[in-house]
């Protein structure tokens, strides 16, 4: 049996057997049925039998067929702000693509600081945190922008995959990598899964977190675990090379190829600088971060940066706008139908006898190593981050706190294993390291980020008045 076709019908027959199972006390009908298509949805994600967009696309139209929703429920998702946020992000992304700025401030960077391997690797890092604000596909930015540089450094390095690779590829590779996990988890625009927990903390636990909130909440572990990660990597896993002045003279010699800035990238560092300030300043100017980007985006096509042709070619944007918005609406309707606060008090009971703090502890660890068994953080979020935060707020933890904690999570959680999320396999895959290193440098880089973000994170935002 084709394996596309066999991953299918299990995905539906899970979903025909929770429909027809009895109805638990407490639940109506509708939630339990609701809950038998979300499930199913959720399995595809994993499975894949289909682009995730096509699952979610097929998911609203049984929902509909089936009397479960209605069809003004279908849609309010598509409508939902952050959504657009995350579609407009996209299309900064593609300006930092097409007119080369991305490579540009890698190689500025790379140029001015880049003489040894541990200086090329926090230049690498800085370069992937100044783009990250506006690239929510971290497949974009770490395989787009930054792998093909790192490639091609370790191979002037005369490192290779095999003999060669732990001169410095080997080191460059598994540290640009986790490094882009931790700028996934910086920004709500870094990441596209970050919208979606956003989007599901506001109606799960009517959290509101603005782009500004998660900025402030995240720029101070996020620069500390920043700091950390390239050192902890070389100590882990140090590179034969240690001084790397060629890297200087490759830099400037991209630069050279690349000539003047262009019209284009101006154009496009000017609108990401507005962007910025905008997104920043948004509780002061009660200007919407939504229309702030989408006026943003306007401007680069005034300012010819990117043609209208560009932007319906984003197909990341328009992927994630279907399959983000169809999930909205489910965990939305999940919500409203009653089965979101069901599943809390149920799960509740056996956190008994705990402390907010110690449930809370426990929610985090379970939600950050479940991670093992996914190959998606927007198969994850979906499946996980609306019903973890539903049962911590109900064991009296802050919902902020909560919301915010598994938020950042949601980022870091793609640097356990070599399939976590998109630019794992790119890297992974470039052959430099074992799967036994990246694993186990994975999972000691996450518990230093867990502790960073949540230990010392928990308590910034607590200075800032966040929770």
């Amino acid at each position: 049996m084709n394996k596309n076709l066999r991953n299918g019908l299990i995905a539906v027959a899970v979903g025909i057997i929770i429909w027809f199972l009895p109805v638990p006390a407490g639940l109506k009908p509708v939630a339990w049925h609701l809950f038998a298509i979300f499930v199913a949805t959720i399995l595809g994600f994993i499975l894949q039998p289909l682009p995730i967009g096509a699952i979610a696309f097929i998911s609203l139209g049984l929902a509909g067929l089936l009397n479960v929703l209605k069809p003004a429920e279908i849609l309010t998702g598509f409508g939902d702000v952050t959504m657009w946020l995350i579609v407009s992000a996209f299309v900064f992304a593609k300006g930092f693509v097409k007119t080369g700025l991305g490579r540009r401030i890698a190689y500025k960077v790379m140029a001015a600081i880049g003489d040894s391997s541990l200086k090329l690797a926090y230049a690498l890092a800085l370069s992937d945190l100044i783009v990250s604000p506006a690239t929510p596909s971290n497949t974009a930015r770490g395989g787009g922008i930054l792998f093909p540089i790192v490639k091609s450094l370790s191979s002037a390095f005369d490192s290779e995959p095999g003999p060669s690779s732990r001169k410095i590829g080997a080191y460059l590779m598994k540290s640009t990598f986790q490094c882009n996990t931790i700028t996934s988890a910086m920004f709500l625009t870094s990441c596209a899964p970050n919208s979606l927990a956003a989007a599901l903390a506001l109606k799960t636990s009517q959290v509101t977190i603005t782009w500004g909130a998660w900025a402030l909440a995240g720029i101070v572990p996020g620069l500390i675990s920043l700091a950390i990660a390239p050192y902890l990597i070389y100590k882990l896993y140090p590179p034969e090379i240690t001084k790397t002045p060629e890297a200087k003279v490759i830099a400037e010699q991209e630069l050279a190829k690349m000539g003047p800035t262009t019209w284009g990238e101006k154009v496009v560092a000017a609108t990401f600088v507005l962007a910025l300030l905008l997104w920043g300043t948004s509780s002061w100017t009660n200007i919407n971060a939504t229309v702030a980007a989408i006026c943003c985006v306007g401007v680069m096509l005034l300012g010819q940066a990117l043609e209208w042709k560009d932007i319906l070619e984003e197909k990341g944007a328009w992927d994630t706008l279907i399959w983000m918005g169809g999930l909205i609406s489910l965990a939305g309707a999940l919500t409203k139908v009653g089965f979101i606060g069901w599943f809390a008090k149920l799960v509740g009971v056996s956190l008994t006898g705990f402390s907010w703090t110690a449930a809370l502890a426990i929610l985090f660890i379970a939600y950050m190593y479940t991670h093992y068994a996914f190959a998606s953080i927007s198969a994850h979020v979906t499946a996980m981050y609306a019903a973890f935060l539903a049962v911590a707020v109900a064991a009296g933890a802050p919902p902020f706190l909560a919301a915010m904690g598994m938020g950042v999570i949601s980022g870091l959680m793609g640097g356990i294993t070599h399939y976590a999320t998109g630019p794992a396999p790119i890297y992974f895959g470039a052959g430099y390291i074992p799967q036994n290193t990246w694993w186990r440098i994975g999972f000691i880089v996450s518990v230093v980020n867990m502790i960073v973000f949540i230990g010392l994170g928990s308590i910034w935002w607590k200075v800032v008045g966040l929770w």
